[in-house]
Protein backbone atom coordinates (compact mmCIF):
# COMPACT_ATOMS: atom_id res chain seq x y z
CA UNK A 1 0.00 0.00 0.00
CA UNK A 2 1.41 3.58 -1.55
CA UNK A 3 0.75 6.05 1.47
CA UNK A 4 1.09 9.35 -0.61
CA UNK A 5 1.56 12.73 1.37
CA UNK A 6 -0.57 15.77 0.80
CA UNK A 7 -1.45 19.25 1.50
CA UNK A 8 1.93 20.54 1.60
CA UNK A 9 3.16 22.98 -0.96
CA UNK A 10 6.18 22.85 -3.05
CA UNK A 11 7.95 23.52 -6.27
CA UNK A 12 11.08 21.97 -7.73
CA UNK A 13 12.13 22.60 -10.92
CA UNK A 14 14.52 21.18 -13.08
CA UNK A 15 18.02 23.00 -14.35
CA UNK A 16 20.11 23.25 -16.94
CA UNK A 17 19.36 23.07 -20.86
CA UNK A 18 15.54 24.10 -20.71
CA UNK A 19 13.40 26.65 -21.00
CA UNK A 20 13.73 29.34 -18.70
CA UNK A 21 11.08 31.34 -16.30
CA UNK A 22 11.28 33.25 -13.50
CA UNK A 23 12.97 32.94 -10.43
CA UNK A 24 14.79 30.05 -12.52
CA UNK A 25 11.40 28.01 -12.93
CA UNK A 26 12.39 26.14 -15.98
CA UNK A 27 10.07 23.53 -17.82
CA UNK A 28 10.93 20.01 -17.90
CA UNK A 29 13.56 18.64 -21.15
CA UNK A 30 11.77 16.80 -23.86
CA UNK A 31 10.33 13.71 -22.43
CA UNK A 32 10.84 14.33 -18.70
CA UNK A 33 7.94 14.54 -15.91
CA UNK A 34 8.40 17.04 -12.72
CA UNK A 35 7.84 14.52 -9.92
CA UNK A 36 6.36 17.57 -8.20
CA UNK A 37 3.29 19.05 -9.23
CA UNK A 38 4.08 22.29 -7.78
CA UNK A 39 1.17 22.43 -5.19
CA UNK A 40 1.93 20.09 -2.84
CA UNK A 41 3.42 16.51 -2.15
CA UNK A 42 1.22 14.46 -3.93
CA UNK A 43 3.19 11.42 -5.07
CA UNK A 44 5.53 11.43 -2.29
CA UNK A 45 5.54 9.63 1.39
CA UNK A 46 7.56 9.08 4.22
CA UNK A 47 10.27 6.47 5.05
CA UNK A 48 9.50 3.20 5.95
CA UNK A 49 12.22 1.00 7.28
CA UNK A 50 14.15 -0.81 4.93
CA UNK A 51 13.09 -2.47 1.68
CA UNK A 52 13.64 -5.85 3.59
CA UNK A 53 11.54 -4.82 6.04
CA UNK A 54 8.81 -3.52 4.25
CA UNK A 55 8.96 -6.97 2.22
CA UNK A 56 8.37 -8.56 5.96
CA UNK A 57 5.29 -6.35 6.97
CA UNK A 58 1.70 -7.25 6.32
CA UNK A 59 -0.55 -4.64 4.36
CA UNK A 60 -1.96 -3.80 8.07
CA UNK A 61 1.35 -3.20 9.63
CA UNK A 62 2.48 -1.67 6.45
CA UNK A 63 -0.21 1.51 6.20
CA UNK A 64 0.12 1.76 9.70
CA UNK A 65 3.84 2.07 9.78
CA UNK A 66 3.64 4.36 6.53
CA UNK A 67 0.77 6.75 8.49
CA UNK A 68 3.67 7.40 10.78
CA UNK A 69 6.29 7.90 8.64
CA UNK A 70 4.21 10.36 6.34
CA UNK A 71 3.14 12.59 9.38
CA UNK A 72 7.12 13.13 10.49
CA UNK A 73 7.80 13.44 6.77
CA UNK A 74 4.96 16.55 6.54
CA UNK A 75 6.35 18.43 9.96
CA UNK A 76 10.05 18.25 8.66
CA UNK A 77 10.14 18.65 5.20
CA UNK A 78 8.95 22.51 4.32
CA UNK A 79 8.70 24.54 1.76
CA UNK A 80 10.40 27.95 1.53
CA UNK A 81 10.47 30.50 -1.05
CA UNK A 82 9.34 27.74 -3.55
CA UNK A 83 12.36 25.30 -2.31
CA UNK A 84 12.16 21.74 -0.61
CA UNK A 85 13.61 22.55 2.49
CA UNK A 86 14.13 19.67 5.05
CA UNK A 87 15.16 20.61 8.54
CA UNK A 88 16.83 17.12 9.16
CA UNK A 89 15.15 16.30 12.15
CA UNK A 90 12.54 13.35 10.69
CA UNK A 91 13.36 10.65 7.98
CA UNK A 92 13.89 10.30 3.96
CA UNK A 93 11.36 11.44 1.49
CA UNK A 94 10.57 8.90 -1.26
CA UNK A 95 8.62 8.61 -4.13
CA UNK A 96 5.14 6.89 -3.38
CA UNK A 97 6.05 4.91 -6.96
CA UNK A 98 8.42 2.41 -8.08
CA UNK A 99 11.24 2.72 -10.69
CA UNK A 100 12.85 0.17 -12.78
CA UNK A 101 15.20 2.07 -15.66
CA UNK A 102 15.36 5.86 -15.40
CA UNK A 103 17.21 9.33 -16.39
CA UNK A 104 16.49 12.19 -13.86
CA UNK A 105 17.79 15.78 -12.69
CA UNK A 106 17.94 16.71 -9.60
CA UNK A 107 19.23 20.01 -8.16
CA UNK A 108 20.85 20.17 -4.22
CA UNK A 109 22.21 22.01 -1.93
CA UNK A 110 23.76 21.75 1.10
CA UNK A 111 25.58 23.70 4.64
CA UNK A 112 29.14 23.10 5.44
CA UNK A 113 29.45 19.53 7.11
CA UNK A 114 26.22 18.92 5.55
CA UNK A 115 25.64 15.01 4.57
CA UNK A 116 22.90 13.71 2.06
CA UNK A 117 22.13 11.19 -0.75
CA UNK A 118 19.72 10.18 -3.50
CA UNK A 119 18.45 6.55 -3.03
CA UNK A 120 17.93 4.39 -6.28
CA UNK A 121 15.49 2.35 -6.18
CA UNK A 122 15.45 2.72 -2.20
CA UNK A 123 18.97 1.51 -2.06
CA UNK A 124 22.06 3.61 -1.12
CA UNK A 125 23.32 6.07 -2.61
CA UNK A 126 24.25 8.75 -4.68
CA UNK A 127 26.52 10.82 -2.55
CA UNK A 128 25.87 14.21 -1.26
CA UNK A 129 28.21 15.67 1.17
CA UNK A 130 31.00 18.42 2.03
CA UNK A 131 34.14 16.35 2.26
CA UNK A 132 37.21 16.62 0.03
CA UNK A 133 36.31 13.10 -1.98
CA UNK A 134 33.72 15.34 -4.03
CA UNK A 135 29.90 13.95 -3.85
CA UNK A 136 27.97 12.09 -6.95
CA UNK A 137 30.17 8.65 -6.31
CA UNK A 138 28.16 5.37 -5.29
CA UNK A 139 28.97 5.23 -1.49
CA UNK A 140 28.02 1.65 -0.22
CA UNK A 141 29.76 0.05 -3.18
CA UNK A 142 32.27 -2.43 -1.95
CA UNK A 143 33.74 -4.69 -4.48
CA UNK A 144 37.27 -3.19 -6.13
CA UNK A 145 35.28 -3.99 -9.65
CA UNK A 146 32.57 -1.25 -8.57
CA UNK A 147 34.05 1.63 -7.73
CA UNK A 148 32.62 4.04 -5.14
CA UNK A 149 34.84 7.44 -5.43
CA UNK A 150 33.74 10.01 -8.42
CA UNK A 151 35.94 10.36 -10.88
CA UNK A 152 36.65 13.96 -10.20
CA UNK A 153 35.93 16.51 -7.50
CA UNK A 154 33.32 18.42 -8.97
CA UNK A 155 31.13 19.90 -6.37
CA UNK A 156 30.79 24.16 -5.99
CA UNK A 157 30.98 25.67 -2.73
CA UNK A 158 29.03 25.07 -0.10
CA UNK A 159 25.36 26.63 -0.09
CA UNK A 160 26.03 27.27 -4.23
CA UNK A 161 22.91 24.92 -6.12
CA UNK A 162 24.19 21.66 -7.84
CA UNK A 163 22.90 19.82 -10.33
CA UNK A 164 23.15 15.95 -10.90
CA UNK A 165 22.15 14.03 -13.65
CA UNK A 166 21.69 9.92 -13.05
CA UNK A 167 21.00 7.59 -15.34
CA UNK A 168 20.54 4.05 -14.04
CA UNK A 169 20.02 0.69 -16.46
CA UNK A 170 19.72 -2.28 -15.00
CA UNK A 171 22.05 -2.64 -12.18
CA UNK A 172 24.81 0.39 -14.05
CA UNK A 173 24.63 4.06 -12.90
CA UNK A 174 25.87 6.77 -14.21
CA UNK A 175 26.35 10.02 -12.59
CA UNK A 176 26.83 13.55 -13.69
CA UNK A 177 27.72 16.42 -11.86
CA UNK A 178 27.43 20.22 -12.74
CA UNK A 179 27.81 18.23 -16.31
CA UNK A 180 31.17 16.65 -15.06
CA UNK A 181 31.21 12.87 -15.50
CA UNK A 182 31.78 11.51 -11.76
CA UNK A 183 30.38 7.99 -12.07
CA UNK A 184 30.87 5.86 -15.81
CA UNK A 185 28.55 3.35 -15.70
CA UNK A 186 29.49 1.37 -12.26
CA UNK A 187 27.17 -1.64 -11.03
CA UNK A 188 25.43 -0.36 -8.19
CA UNK A 189 26.01 -3.35 -5.26
CA UNK A 190 22.54 -4.02 -2.98
CA UNK A 191 23.01 -2.59 0.37
CA UNK A 192 20.44 -4.22 1.82
CA UNK A 193 21.02 -7.76 0.74
CA UNK A 194 25.03 -8.02 -0.32
CA UNK A 195 24.25 -11.35 -1.73
CA UNK A 196 21.45 -10.11 -4.42
CA UNK A 197 21.70 -7.57 -6.85
CA UNK A 198 20.48 -4.40 -7.05
CA UNK A 199 16.70 -4.67 -6.81
CA UNK A 200 14.92 -4.24 -10.48
CA UNK A 201 12.58 -1.50 -9.00
CA UNK A 202 12.23 0.78 -6.39
CA UNK A 203 11.66 3.93 -5.28
CA UNK A 204 13.63 7.22 -5.18
CA UNK A 205 14.32 9.07 -1.74
CA UNK A 206 15.70 12.24 -0.70
CA UNK A 207 18.10 11.03 2.15
CA UNK A 208 17.80 11.79 5.39
CA UNK A 209 21.70 12.09 7.39
CA UNK A 210 20.71 14.64 10.02
CA UNK A 211 21.72 17.75 7.92
CA UNK A 212 19.64 20.80 6.64
CA UNK A 213 18.83 19.94 2.98
CA UNK A 214 17.54 21.84 -0.16
CA UNK A 215 16.20 20.65 -3.48
CA UNK A 216 14.45 21.86 -6.44
CA UNK A 217 14.40 21.10 -10.10
CA UNK A 218 13.99 17.23 -9.88
CA UNK A 219 12.90 15.65 -13.20
CA UNK A 220 12.45 12.25 -14.57
CA UNK A 221 11.81 10.01 -17.75
CA UNK A 222 11.41 6.29 -17.46
CA UNK A 223 13.42 4.00 -19.45
CA UNK A 224 11.77 0.73 -21.36
CA UNK A 225 12.87 -2.20 -19.95
CA UNK A 226 16.02 -3.98 -21.75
Amino acid sequence: MNCVIRGVAVILIASGGVGAAQDGVKEPPKGFVALFNGKDLTGWKGLVASPPARAKMTPEQLAKEQEKADKAAREHWKVEDGLLVYDGKANSLCTAKDYGDFEMYVDWKIHKGGDSGIYLRGSPQVQIWDNKIGSGGLYNNQKKENPHNPLVFADKPIGEWNTFYIIMVGEKVTVKLNDKLVVDNVTMENYWERNKPIYPTGQIELQHHGSTLWFKNVYLRELPPK
